[in-house]
């Protein structure tokens, strides 16, 4: 049963990390983005979901995405933390071998190594069932093959964890399968895309010309990848619906702030209802998403992964609306200033739609709840 009430571990938990994250200022640099990386990491916060037994804090998703929630609450949201200690971290530490739970988990956990995550492409998005990145046996090894876009942070990733395609061999039909593939691997090309967003992640588009990997960079069984991708790909919807909600609250208290002290006719213009009513609207639409999103996180750390992409889904969705909603009241409060760099709310009216669009579009997210959890018939 989802505890709708949090616990006092958790209060203590968003305490710390809101001090923690309001003590640095905002992150928009590499260098800083690198730094608060590692202080966050000395503190445990980036490898909280991940097993004690390999650094990690022996915590969940519930944990991580109320880490990636305060961070962003606080104007300091750290994008690498929904690919690397959530989707990477997690499928490796469910179904690595022990060796590679032994080679990524301690170090995704102190922070000193990083993982990127690759899945997109150009003409499949995020279809696992169109991709057309292959993976191919020669002798002990495999041989990949393809394309993706929209990875970030491969730049400063020590390896990406790619979703290929194999070839079932009792039905001759392609099943995903997951690779680690090292940065510095023979014919893995990357090639930054330039992006109007302003973050500290870069976007990048990856060429994989038959590059050979060892045995061991498959990451789990062969003939579950499925089950497999969807181990990591519940855990980042739910943390891009923290991140969302963690930018919406940051959004919001810039306003709130504004609001309280702009005066115009002798009155704070927070006291006028059409200002202070889409405030309040924004706030409510925010904790409605963190409710779904803790749901989310509580099913998925209980082991029920078909629950929890439902929820996670849904929390996703709901997430990046009220992101979105945010961020544009927050502007519209504060007028002309709401696009000046001095208030910091200009760069988020792009940032925030990441949360509309990625992982996956809110459409796609539609199309799910209606099929799945409505049971209407497919258009495709």
């Amino acid at each position: 049963m989802t505890t709708l009430i949090e616990s006092d571990e958790h209060k203590s938990l968003r305490a710390a990390v809101s001090s923690f994250a309001r003590s640095h200022t905002r992150t928009l640099g590499a260098a800083d983005n690198k730094q608060f990386w590692q202080d966050a990491a000395k503190l445990g916060y980036i490898g909280v979901n991940l097993p004690e037994a390999y650094g990690g804090g022996g915590g969940g998703i519930s944990e991580l995405s109320l880490v990636l929630e305060e961070l962003g609450a606080a104007g300091n949201p750290l994008l690498m933390m929904i690919v690397s200690p959530a989707i990477c971290g997690t499928v490796i530490a469910r179904f690595g071998t022990e060796a590679q739970k032994q080679q990524w988990l301690p170090a995704l956990a102190d922070g000193s190594r990083l993982m990127a995550f690759g899945i997109t492409e150009p003409d499949a998005g995020s279809n696992s069932h169109r991709i057309t990145t292959t993976a191919r046996r020669d002798g002990g090894d495999w041989v990949l093959t393809g394309r993706k876009v929209f990875v970030s942070g491969v730049d400063i990733a020590d390896a990406t964890l790619v979703v290929g395609r194999t070839e079932d061999a009792r039905t001759g039909k392609l099943k995903p399968c997951l690779f680690i593939v090292p940065r510095d691997a023979p014919g893995f090309e990357r090639r930054q895309i330039d992006m109007e967003l302003r973050a500290a992640e870069k976007q990048f588009e990856l060429t994989l010309d038959d590059v050979r990997l060892p045995a061991d960079a498959l990451v789990g069984d062969e003939d579950a990848g499925l089950l497999q991708l969807f181990a990591g790909l519940n855990p980042e919807r739910v943390m891009t619906a923290a991140f969302g909600i963690g930018m919406g609250r940051y959004a919001l208290s810039r306003a709130l702030d504004y609001a309280r002290e702009r005066t115009v006719w002798k009155t704070p213009i927070g006291a006028h209802q059409a200002i202070a009513h889409p405030l309040a609207q924004a706030h409510i639409e925010l904790e409605l998403a963190r409710l779904m999103t803790q749901k989310a996180a509580h099913l998925y750390d209980a082991g029920d992964d078909l629950g929890a992409g439902e929820a996670a889904n849904m929390a996703k969705y709901a997430a990046g609306e009220a992101c979105v909603k945010a961020v544009d009241q927050a502007v519209h409060t504060l007028g002309g200033n709401g696009l000046t760099r001095e208030f910091g709310l200009a760069s988020l009216v792009t940032a925030a739609r990441v949360a509309r669009i990625a992982p996956v579009s809110r459409e796609m997210i539609l199309n799910y709840v209606s099929h799945q959890t409505l049971g209407l018939p497919k258009s495709y």
